[in-house]
């Protein structure tokens, strides 16, 4: 019996086979891409920081 990893690994190595290449990304869609990361990253750092201030007693 194959262990579980394996068997993942089959599944997404067959599904990328079988899904058809990605088209060209245009220039708009990029700059939507990069500015959703860098918001979702700020976030997260802020989000953090208000914990960590929160934790200490500094809030």
């Amino acid at each position: 019996m194959n262990s579980v990893s394996t068997q993942l690994i089959l599944v997404f190595t067959s599904l990328l086979l079988l899904l058809p290449g990605v088209e060209a990304v245009e220039a708009g869609d990029a700059i939507a891409l990069l500015l959703g990361v860098v918001l979702s990253v700020t976030g997260i750092c802020a989000c953090l920081g208000i914990y960590a201030r929160k934790r200490n007693g500094q809030m």
